[in-house]
């Protein structure tokens, strides 16, 4: 399965109220890190499934749900659990990196 769409419409739904941790990644089109990080997003989404649900959020279209977590530069990543937001990572991060976080929760 491939990582999850994100919206201000289903944020509430598929991350707040989500029995898995959540990482979503907070991205737009224009942005070039972001278009670097879409390949390790979606392969984590495949080796996570049913442990983390993985997803992206479009900045430019969910401007609501970025301003509400201080979104100001992307990529930024933030993992959710419960309906607490935890670790902020900013900027274009490796794999490695990436998992070392997930393999955290």
């Amino acid at each position: 399965m491939a990582e999850m769409e994100f919206t201000d419409d289903n944020f509430d739904e598929e991350v707040l109220r989500s029995d898995l941790p959540v990482l979503v990644d907070f991205f737009a089109e224009w942005c070039g890190p972001c278009k670097m990080l879409a390949p390790i997003i979606d392969e984590l989404a495949g080796e996570y499934e049913g442990k983390v649900k993985i997803g992206k959020l479009d900045i430019d279209a969910n401007p609501k749900t970025a301003e509400k977590y201080g979104v100001q530069s992307i990529p930024t990543l933030i993992l959710f659990k419960g309906k607490e937001a935890g670790d902020k990572m900013m900027g274009f991060q490796s794999k490695e990196a990436l998992k070392a976080k997930l393999d955290e929760l």
